[in-house]
């Protein structure tokens, strides 16, 4: 599945005429308090009536170039669940080293209600309007509209000031909410060159023309002098209507994916009498970039904070495969995450080895050395985890992960050490997001896939005897291999055992479960097998003479889960997976089997899953086996329909009953 990107090279005009009403702060209609619920959404809670913003360029002699972001909304109330809505907040950053700290400034804050058919305004005083630190790097500007009730309508404006050209805003034309109308428009000098990258640009409305500017600055030899310099200006403006609220759906790896929105990416610079500057044109220089900063590359040249224990770690070990697992494990072992993720260290690898805390960089560059040193060929992969986006171009504040890769006998490992339940080629789920970057010391890189090309397995094998009464019991046990496994023990680890098994009980319709056990939960290197006694009293239901039995007995899927007539977005599986279940039945005395489901085999074609029941008698047995398959770790919703069909099939096939009669 490809995610549909429009780039647009700014500065390149295409003129078009759009026509559209044009929305001003302060003119509220009657209509709009009037009205109860959203014309297209009539499930909405708020809509936003409009949403207007402006990005632009300010100068001054003393910190150069600044972006400006003015925002505008018109909110409407539909529901108390809406009132949410009435409340606004917007992070900025304060963490630079070379930069004034962005500012943040809220403005025309009004809530309008209508009283006996007039409309009473209630302006936002200060202490509607605070500012809170969230950490070191960031702060948060919020407001609280005043006197906001169901049928309000609220409006303000914002302005985010940043002297940092290099992060340009994000817009987004889509909420959590219905927006009936949006606009945003950018005025970028030609000093300038950003790619702007429009994700469903067929759903925005277009207009670019290139204007012409004069910029005043004081000489930089005699300061009393003016000097004034003519360059052209960029002014594009992106439209949308009508657009729906965005809908968290099934299946989804990060919604923030799908999006209506705009971003851009600094390519270059090209200031008066001063050289062109050079940004993330190609991955080559994304990565070189990255690899030169003093808080990547250099930190993984460092050796001699860890020659000593390595010495010790590898005495006697001559083969790379074992040299490679004493070293990964030791520096898992060793060192502990501090939940913050990045590709550059925070206090440096040295200090992190001493703590035996740091960063995801600090803990894998650690690793990448220790391996380079020991004669294994380890690289850094840089990647963004799944919560940060799909880097789908070359940039380089994209990435907010590294993990390590090594290469023996020509295959290729992933690892991350920052994780206590990862192994090799086990990593992360947060981390399996597309592809990544791995880069060298020359600073040439390479694509690399995350998702895994094999299979993780779950496989359930349950003996189980029915009573003359619907009651059941048996013994259960399950096998859980690779990312199966990873996740149960990432879930489950360091829960009570006694909550873990209630919860199991719960899901499972309220079985019994006795002698519970498991094996393998810390050694990485095997699969998770858990064992139990189970007693249940609701899984066969009696008439008359016959009896009906699930034939997944506790684990029958009941509901689709794509119950949507239309996909918005691509369905996420994460991960290949296959599924197995076995059940041997013995039937009471006295019943006889009438009819069992047919064996059948499912097929969604293109590889992407598969679904296989064979159901067989033998004397008072019933041998049921189910294998169900996911082969893909993401669909493209132009594949939904099938999807939907293939999965309701098996939920249809799987509630198909055993009947058993009495005689």
């Amino acid at each position: 599945m490809k995610v549909k990107l429009f780039v647009v090279l700014l500065l390149v005009a295409t003129l078009s005429k759009i026509n559209a009403q044009e929305f001003k702060l302060g003119k509220v209609s009657v209509a709009e308090l009037e009205e109860k619920k959203h014309p297209v959404d009539t499930t909405a809670v708020a809509a936003i009536l409009f949403n207007k913003a402006r990005t632009f360029f300010t100068y001054d002699a003393k910190n150069g170039f600044s972006i400006n972001t003015e925002n505008t909304f018109r909110i409407k109330i539909y529901k108390k669940e809406g009132l949410i809505w009435a409340n606004y907040k917007v992070p900025y950053y304060v963490g630079y080293e070379h930069y004034n700290d962005d500012l943040v400034e809220f403005k025309d804050c009004v809530t309008y209600n209508l009283e006996n058919g007039k409309i009473v305004k209630t302006k936002l005083n200060s202490e509607g309007n605070f500012k809170t630190s969230i950490n070191k790097y960031w702060k948060e500007a919020a407001i609280t509209m005043p006197n906001v009730k169901v049928g309000s309508v609220v409006e303000f404006k914002y302005v985010l000031k940043s002297e940092n050209i290099i992060e340009f805003p994000v817009f987004n034309f889509q909420q959590y909410i219905p927006v009936n109308n949006s606009e945003y428009v950018t005025e970028i000098p030609g000093f300038f060159v950003y790619k702007a990258i429009a994700r469903r640009f067929s759903e925005l409305q277009f207009d670019s023309k290139v204007e012409q500017g004069i910029l005043s600055y004081n000489n930089k030899i005699d300061v009393m002098r003016s000097e004034t310099v003519n360059f052209e200006q960029a002014n594009n403006k992106y439209r949308a209507y009508n657009i729906p609220a965005l809908k968290e759906e099934p299946f989804v790896d990060n919604i923030e994916n799908y999006r209506l929105s705009v971003s851009h990416e600094l390519e270059k610079t090209q200031f008066y009498q001063e050289p062109v500057k050079d940004y993330s044109n190609t991955w080559e220089g994304v990565t070189k970039t990255i690899y030169e900063d003093k808080d990547f590359g250099k930190e993984l040249d460092e050796r001699d904070y860890f020659m000593q224990d390595l010495e010790m770690i590898l005495k006697n070990v001559e083969s790379p495969n074992e040299r490679l697992d004493k070293v990964f494990k030791f520096v898992q072992n060793k060192m502990n995450w501090n939940n913050k993720r990045g590709y550059y260290v925070d206090k440096g690898v040295k200090k992190a080895y001493v703590d035996g805390t740091g960063n995801t960089a600090e803990i894998n560059f650690i690793l990448i050395a220790m391996l380079n040193y020991a004669g294994i060929n380890a690289s850094p992969i840089l990647l963004s985890t799944l919560d940060n986006g799909i880097p789908t171009y070359p940039n380089r504040t994209i990435f907010n992960y590294v993990i390590a890769a090594v290469e023996i006998e020509g295959k290729q490992i992933l690892l991350d050490a920052s994780n206590k339940n990862t192994t090799q080629n086990i990593i992360p789920l947060y981390t399996i997001n597309w592809t990544g970057r791995l880069i060298k010391q020359d600073g040439t890189s390479q694509e690399i896939k995350l998702v895994p090309n094999f299979q993780s397995r779950k496989a359930i094998n349950m003996m189980v005897s029915i009573d003359s009464k619907g009651g059941i019991s048996g013994k259960y046990t399950l096998h859980r291999t690779n990312y199966e496994a990873f996740a149960f023990r990432e879930k489950y680890s360091g829960i009570n055992e006694q909550n873990y098994l209630e919860k199991v009980e719960n899901d499972l319709k309220g079985i019994q479960i006795n002698d519970y056990s498991i094996e393998n939960s810390k050694d990485l290197s095997k699969p998770v097998i858990e064992n139990f006694t189970f007693t249940a009293d609701n899984e066969c239901e009696i008439i008359g003479d016959k009896m009906y039995i699930n034939p997944q007995l506790f684990f029958t899927q009941t509901q689709n889960p794509f119950v949507q007539e239309k996909r918005e977005f691509p369905v996420y599986f994460g991960y290949p997976k296959q599924e197995k279940l076995n059940v041997n039945i013995d039937i009471p005395e006295g019943y006889v089997v009438e009819s069992i489901p047919k064996s059948i085999k499912l097929l969604t074609g293109e590889n992407v899953g598969s679904f296989i029941l064979n159901c067989a008698t033998s004397g008072n047995k019933i041998q049921i086996a189910i294998s169900k398959e996911i082969n893909k770790e993401i669909v493209s919703s132009d594949y939904y329909d099938v999807l939907k069909k293939f999965y309701q099939q098996m939920i249809d096939k799987e509630n198909e009953k055993i009947v058993l009669k009495k005689i």
